[in-house]
């Protein structure tokens, strides 16, 4: 087996970007050099990161799926949102600052598991309002401490392949996440919300079983299974006078459910130590981020409701009219299409697609806003018909045309919003590990930085929330204003 270059994990670019990083894809994972039962433990790696992102993310899409019958119909359903959302970005914009030392990660897990199912549980007990909000805000606390927590753990696996794999598999389930949970709540709604939804609150405590019994240690893969032959480089831009190098064993993240030596506590990163990591993250990690969510669930909030058309007649659209039987079917297919195309996107690196470059992370939000500007167009003026209602050279009928060029927009925003997530982590996931510090101090290093860029997705759905409800009045405004009516009718 060849060997590969030190070039081939160069690491990010110092504090002016002047270089990207090389880094290893997750198609090499099949060339690392296996021994023993190590594609065993690859498996059981990729299989619990992908329920990790799964569960993790499901009680959120429970909870969006269930909030026409979780509030009476007078109350917004956009305080919802806002509960399902805000606490979360609380968790991620603060918890990487007040956090000293490494992760714990089996405390981490326990005390989110207690707060998803107590959440829940409150949701499911309390027919009042504002006890119903509080338990959603409280899951969605867990969720955003959760995948918080994940994606630092992801970083502690070593080599290079393994910890992309691992990041790449927790992207995946948490594409799922979204046809799972909708899939879920439809099943269970039957049963009422007090049961439905306290039928879900069983779902959290998959994750510190398969945390305990199914998730190999990372000593399996750096000590035992895997040659470690794989060059580091250090990360050029910033350097944390300790007064100590001395190496330190890196010690085992599940190792939080016994005693933790003492000598391992010695060292911890300052606020001004994180901040120093942090800079050199917004514009290139975390400011392509929020821009792709701000425009994606701007979309999927303000412009797909009004994205309305004639039902279509099984004589011209005998396919589509086997989906579309009311107006009111349209928004539910669109979700359905974008949330179908964020589980493949985001399972780009699991199966092993090679990651964009760092240079090019921001193009997934450049084409986001492009799709958005052509949607709300087509949403306020009808972009796709022509002067007399027909486009002969697509279809008979601009119904059927604007159909389908909606359903391949949609399929885009998903595809922009599941790259942009996947390859903005994958890419801080393979930050290098620092060797001109203590051993320990290396390790905060890199999880405090997959940590802290987390909030910037919530951020960006937090801000398309306040966005989407003027947006939708004024497009559905501008239809009525042509004569389109049927964004009244739904």
């Amino acid at each position: 087996m060849v060997a590969r270059s030190n070039r081939e994990y160069q690491t990010l670019a110092n504090v002016d970007g002047e270089e990207d990083p090389l880094v290893a894809t997750n198609d090499d994972i099949p060339d690392i050099p296996l021994k023993g039962n190590a594609k065993f433990l690859l498996l059981k790696l990729s299989i619990s990161f992908f329920i990790f992102g799964l569960i993790n993310n499901v009680l959120y899409v429970v909870i969006l799926s269930a909030a026409l019958d979780l509030v009476p119909s007078a109350t917004p359903k956009g305080l919802i949102l806002l509960f399902n959302i805000f606490p979360s970005l609380l968790a991620k914009a603060f918890w990487p600052y007040i956090s000293r030392g490494r992760v714990r990660y089996g405390k981490r897990i326990v005390a989110g598991l207690i707060m998803g199912v107590g959440g829940i549980v409150t949701v499911a007990a309390f027919e009042k309002v504002y006890a119903r909000l509080f338990g959603i805000g409280v899951a969605s606390f867990a969720s955003g401490l959760g995948e918080m927590t994940f994606l630092q753990l992801s970083t502690t696996y070593n080599p290079p392949q393994v910890a992309g794999r691992s990041l790449g598999y927790f992207a995946s389930g948490t594409g799922a996440a979204g046809l799972v949970g909708a899939f879920l709540w439809w099943e269970v709604r039957g049963f009422g919300v007090r049961t439905g939804v306290g039928i879900s609150a069983v779902l959290p405590f998959i994750t510190p079983l398969t945390y305990i019994f199914l998730l190999p240690h990372s000593s399996s893969f750096s000590s035992t299974s895997i040659s470690t032959s794989v060059a580091y480089t250090p990360i050029p831009s910033i350097v944390l006078d300790d007064g100590d190098h001395q190496a330190e064993e890196v010690e085992n993240p599940q190792d939080d459910f016994s005693s933790v030596p003492r000598q391992s506590r010695r060292h911890t990163l300052t606020v001004k130590d994180k901040w120093r990591l942090v800079r050199p993250l917004f514009v290139k990690f975390m400011l392509p981020l929020f821009c792709v969510y701000l425009f994606e669930y701007t979309i999927n909030q303000g412009i797909a409701p009004t994205l309305l058309y004639p039902v279509p007649s099984p004589e011209e659209h005998w396919i589509v009219s086997k989906i579309i039987h009311s107006i009111r079917d349209y928004y539910p297919l669109w979700q359905l299409v974008y949330q179908t195309t964020v589980f493949f996107s985001r399972s780009t690196i699991s199966l092993g697609i090679p990651p964009i470059t760092s240079r090019f992370l921001s193009m997934p939000a450049i084409i986001q806003f492009c799709v958005l500007v052509v949607l709300g167009l087509e949403s306020a003026t009808g972009l796709f018909e022509s002067g007399n209602g027909t486009m002969n050279h697509l279809t008979e009928s601009w119904e059927g045309a604007s159909v389908a060029i909606v359903f391949l927009l949609i399929s885009l925003e998903g595809i922009c919003g599941g790259l942009a997530y996947v390859n903005v982590f994958y890419h801080v996931n393979q930050f290098p590990m620092r060797d001109d510090v203590d051993a320990e101090l290396a390790k905060q290093e890199r999880e405090f930085q997959i940590g802290s860029i987390g909030f910037a997705d919530s951020l960006g759905i937090l801000c398309a929330s306040l966005l989407a409800i003027p947006t939708e009045l004024a497009l559905c405004r501008a239809q009525v204003g042509r004569g389109k009516m049927l964004c009244k009718a739904v």
